[in-house]
């Protein structure tokens, strides 16, 4: 038994030494072994669609943060892997965080507002409590602003750094990050395209704001949810009508900032500002 855990140790320790590809693989594959057994019961028990999909999601990203220790340990022998990826708990990166979402909330805001300022849109009254969209839409933001900067700036990143120099890392990262986000059917793939040259800018400007900060993850998680935070609000509370002043290519197909020309505009100027601020940490 203790010649067969020694191999194993082993075996896990000499994975390190592989390409960052096939590193990747055997942790996808490995994550996907230890979801697919639990998620598939309640695919086939739970009938209401949605909640199918919030459970198993949080399933999913609960083995996620399980695997990723147990990588960190008997890979790369680093028991504290999510220091390194910069997921710290300590009261500076929470300041960072919450400085991160208030930048994302308001930048937002800045879009939407000049905007309404051209007349491309109008404000109107919230079609339901704002208070309880503005809480929701809180969490449900943090939510996401955490599972997609551990997976991508966090765990994604580090591997592409032990193999590949910065610059190429980084683009790696932000296209991967951009790509990843059409797993959809073709129509919808094609509908949405439009948003992909703004998902990469924003992955870029997450890498360089991680580098700002010094490696940790608190700025980017918060300036992620802080972007998501803003639209979500704005959305779901219906804030806003386009006047159709101007083509929806220019403020979003669909109605969505992501796909249209401000939207990339937008998040360029921050991509570009970030980009600053992460080259004054690194001369």
């Amino acid at each position: 038994m203790l010649t067969g855990e020694l191999y194993m140790k082993n075996r896990l320790a000499l994975l390190a030494q592989r390409p960052a590809p096939i590193r990747l693989v055997y942790f996808i594959l490995a994550l996907l072994f230890l979801w697919l057994p639990l998620a598939a019961p309640i695919y086939l028990l739970v009938h209401d669609t949605n909640l199918a999909s919030i459970l198993t999601m949080v399933l999913l990203y609960a083995e996620f943060i399980f695997l990723l220790r147990l990588w960190g340990e008997n890979v790369y022998q680093q028991p504290q892997i999510l220091r390194q990826y910069g997921l710290e708990f300590t009261r500076r990166n929470g300041v960072e965080m919450l400085c991160g979402l208030g930048m994302g909330l308001i930048n937002i805001l800045i879009l939407f507002t000049i905007e309404g300022f051209l007349g491309w849109l109008k404000w109107q009254q919230p079609t339901i409590l704002l208070l309880k969209i503005v809480l929701e839409g809180f969490f449900v933001s943090l939510g996401v602003g955490f599972a997609e900067e551990l997976l991508f700036r966090g765990w994604l990143l580090d591997e592409l750094q032990r193999d590949y120099s910065p610059r190429l890392a980084l683009w790696i990262d932000a296209v991967t990050f951009a790509l990843l986000h059409f797993i959809k059917p073709i129509e919808v793939i094609i509908h949405t395209l439009p948003q992909f040259p703004t998902l990469v800018l924003l992955g870029l400007t997450q890498v360089w704001g991680k580098c700002w900060r010094r490696g940790r993850l608190g700025l980017p998680i918060g300036l992620h949810g802080g972007l998501v935070w803003g639209y979500y609000i704005i959305n779901v509370g219906g804030l806003i009508q386009y006047s159709g002043q101007v083509p929806d290519w220019v403020t979003g197909v669909n109605n969505n900032p992501l796909q249209g020309i401000m939207g990339v505009v937008f998040m360029g100027v921050l991509a570009l500002w970030m980009r600053k601020q992460g080259l004054k940490v690194l001369h």
